[in-house]
């Protein structure tokens, strides 16, 4: 093994009640602890989220909260995931923008803090996207069998990408063949979705929430009656959400948002 150690590494993956991490809460957690002498042990714990478990985080991870619903809290276990991580440097795939954050958080809420002074941080996904490009040129080299002559040239970047997408579709059997049906594959919709992005949907009653983070199903038209919900909606308008969130947050802010259609009780047509 190439990798060489001075002092222990925990390399490890968690899953979530989704992918915030100041507000959603830890499911499962699982750790592989190699030490300088090549000693490996493995770690593994389910934790019950003490929330429910949103229908969009199940069909990723495919965990219920029937599943979680005798296992211990994460603070009934922290003394035992302590000794996991203790005097250890940290290595996972995107852990430190997620895994490490949603980590410290959850030994916040058990009254712990996990220090991350000294340690090293070592993120697979970071290695990947600076080692394997992701841009039109890398794509054109991997579909196409070449270099992309004229790059950042309009309509050579055109062509490029028409030829690359046309490929993709001969590549993967499985994509659709229809722009609809595309646009699902890239932005799949949740239940009530509104944007692309999923950051809106509509509540049982029709009326606009948000979809995501620590106001999630909260409704638009109540946030922008509060003095905390209208901070948080003008913060949004400073972020990239698309301009279609974008206009929903401003009718909200300038009570411009319409009620939702009543249920039509006539029976249908």
């Amino acid at each position: 093994m190439r990798l060489q150690l001075q002092r222990p590494l925990v390399v490890f993956d968690i899953e979530a009640t989704g992918s915030n991490w100041e507000w959603d809460r830890i499911i499962d957690l699982a750790a592989i602890r190699l030490e300088p002498d090549g000693r490996q042990t493995e770690a593994y714990f389910r934790f019950n989220p003490e929330i429910p478990i949103p229908a969009e985080a199940t069909r990723i991870h495919n965990i219920r909260d029937e599943d979680v619903s005798e296992a211990p809290k994460f603070r009934d276990r922290v003394a035992e995931v302590e000794a996991v991580f203790r005097d250890a440097d940290l290595a996972g795939f995107n852990i430190w923008r997620f895994d490490v954050p949603i980590l410290r958080q959850e030994f916040k809420r058990a009254g712990r803090t996990f220090e991350m002074a000294g340690r090293r941080l070592v993120d697979a996904q970071r290695i990947f996207h600076l080692k394997e490009r992701r841009d039109l040129s890398a794509a054109v080299r991997f579909y196409l069998g070449r270099e992309h002559a004229g790059a950042h040239g309009a309509m050579a970047d055109a062509k490029a990408t028409l030829e690359v997408l046309l490929r993709q579709l001969e590549v993967y059997n499985d994509l659709p063949t229809t722009p609809e049906g595309l646009e699902q594959f890239c932005f799949p919709p949740t239940p009530g979705q509104v944007d692309r992005a999923g950051r809106v949907a509509r509540d049982a009653d029709g009326e606009l929430v948000l979809a995501f983070g620590r106001y999630r199903g909260r409704r638009l038209r109540k946030m922008a009656e509060e003095m905390e919900g209208r901070r948080y909606l003008e913060w949004m308008l400073r972020q990239e959400f698309g301009p279609e969130v974008m206009e929903l947050v401003r009718s909200a802010l300038e009570g411009r948002l319409q009620e939702p259609a009543p249920p039509d009780s006539t029976g249908g047509g």
